[in-house]
């Protein structure tokens, strides 16, 4: 089999195949089976169909077209193995030539366009320049992060006045369409200002005291009827505040493991010091991002943003959330598509070239943190992840994260008083042997214990 590649745009290519008519015969002894199988001879068993009467009731040309047909997907795999490009878009095939049917010469010929990933030129990337906010921790941040482990240990009581913002509110609630009546519930607890009950809300509650009610219009989220319009009636039960524990050494001994408050306060103080830092981290690592593609040109093939603006929108549209599909929400959609193309693109030709591996151990870190994200427990997060094929896309997120974590351990990065940025406590320090590279094909084991990176280049984002 010959192939060759004709470039038709960046992002798009004509792959042209001949297979020769030795490499044809496997796929037509298969097709022969194949109808044998599908035909009945009087005298024959099903599948015994010898192939000359085969030729004679269905035609050779049939059988032709069958091995054809059969075998096109594993000659056009085998191109793209050969030619080394990354499709990323189902080819469109053509077949422009097929061998005579009464003869045993000829070939096979036939091209495919698809859409591939693009090759891009990396410039140089070492002492790439960002400024990040002054890292500077003051009293208030101790104060807000003292409130707010007090108010883990708050308590709440009833008031006789208004609601209003951060409030805890027991509520009833009952939905209109069109005058009837499509939902109600009783005894809701909710918070004024979380904002995760429905749009409008908060404004209707914000002002009520116990036993008064307000009516409001919304778009109802969730049921048979999400996506309606409706008038929602909202009836406040009772109002309550958080009291906050006073701040005093008790209570740095009951939340803490200082014996003072001063104590206390010396260690939120640190923390929100560190807090600071990693927000420089976070920062910077964007920054560099940003700069990546604004120096590297990075093609989007069409297919890619169209593709991704179909399942977006249908999943929409599923959830009852069809009223969104704007003008305005698509470009959004097509921009932060093109965007995540770009990242990838740069961040995998970065890993390529640094060499980029990624452990066990990295691995394991990563789909435990994802599990939380998700609200699972770890084992059952990973051999779900496994059990779909996805373990290979994991591997090369914490791919890119390293490869990202590489140009940001380069970056000369100062805040915006001039002082340089020490992120080395962002950028961790490396162990001095690297654990084996992971086989992302292998899957991952089911059992996962939980620990440290041991990569130079790991970054905790």
């Amino acid at each position: 089999m010959k192939s060759a590649v004709e470039n038709l745009t960046p992002t798009r290519v004509k792959l042209n195949v001949e297979v020769p008519f030795e490499e044809l015969k496997p796929s037509i002894e298969e097709a022969y089976k194949t109808v044998a199988s599908q035909i009945q001879v009087p005298g024959f068993r099903k599948g015994k169909v010898p192939s000359k009467l085969i030729d004679q009731r269905v035609g050779r040309g049939y059988v032709l077209e069958t091995a054809i047909n059969d075998g096109l997907n594993g000659w056009y795999q085998a191109a793209v193995q050969e030619s080394g490009i990354r499709p990323l878009s189902r080819p469109e095939v053509e077949i422009t030539e097929v061998p005579d049917p009464t003869s045993t010469d000829g070939e096979l010929k036939f091209h495919a366009e698809v859409d591939i990933r693009p090759e891009v030129e990396l410039p140089d990337y070492a002492g790439i320049k960002v400024e990040v906010a002054a890292a500077e921790s003051s009293d208030e941040d101790v104060d807000k992060a003292l409130d707010e482990l007090r108010g883990r240990f708050g308590t709440l009581k009833s008031v006789d006045r208004p609601a209003a913002d951060g409030d805890f509110l027991t509520i009833d609630i009952t939905a209109s369409v069109d005058g009837a009546e499509v939902d109600s519930a009783s005894g809701l607890s909710y918070q004024v200002g979380a904002g995760t009950m429905l749009e409008g809300l908060d404004e209707a509650v914000t002002g009520l005291s116990a036993d008064e009610d307000s009516i409001f219009d919304t778009t109802l989220v969730g049921g048979e009827h999400a996506g309606e319009a409706s008038q929602v009636k909202v009836a406040v039960k009772s109002v309550k505040e958080r009291e906050l524990p006073e701040a005093n050494d008790d209570f740095a001994q009951l939340a803490s493991e200082f014996d003072t408050l001063a104590e206390l306060r010396e260690d939120l103080a640190k923390q929100a010091a560190d807090s600071k830092v990693v927000e420089q981290g976070v920062e910077a690592r964007d920054l560099v991002l940003d700069k990546l593609v604004e120096l590297i040109e990075v093609p989007v093939p069409d297919s890619v943003v169209e593709e991704q603006l179909e399942t977006h929108f249908k999943a929409e549209n599923s959830h009852g959330e069809g009223e969104h599909d704007t003008e305005e929400h698509r470009a959004e959609v097509k921009a932060n598509t093109a965007r995540a193309f770009q990242n990838e693109v740069i961040l995998d030709a970065i890993a390529d070239k640094e060499e980029v591996n990624v452990s066990q151990n990295e691995l394991i870190d990563y789909i435990v943190t994802t599990a939380g994200q998700y609200g699972m427990e770890p084992n059952q997060f990973a051999q779900i992840i496994d059990q779909s094929g996805q373990v290979p896309m994991m591997v090369s997120e914490v791919r890119r994260r390293k490869a990202l974590a590489v140009v940001l351990g380069q970056a000369d990065v100062t805040d915006t008083k001039g002082n340089k940025v020490d992120l080395s406590d962002f950028v961790r320090p490396g162990a001095e042997e690297e654990a084996p590279a992971v086989d992302a094909e292998a899957g991952v084991d089911a059992e996962i214990d939980v620990v440290p990176s041991d990569d130079p280049a790991a970054v905790k984002f």
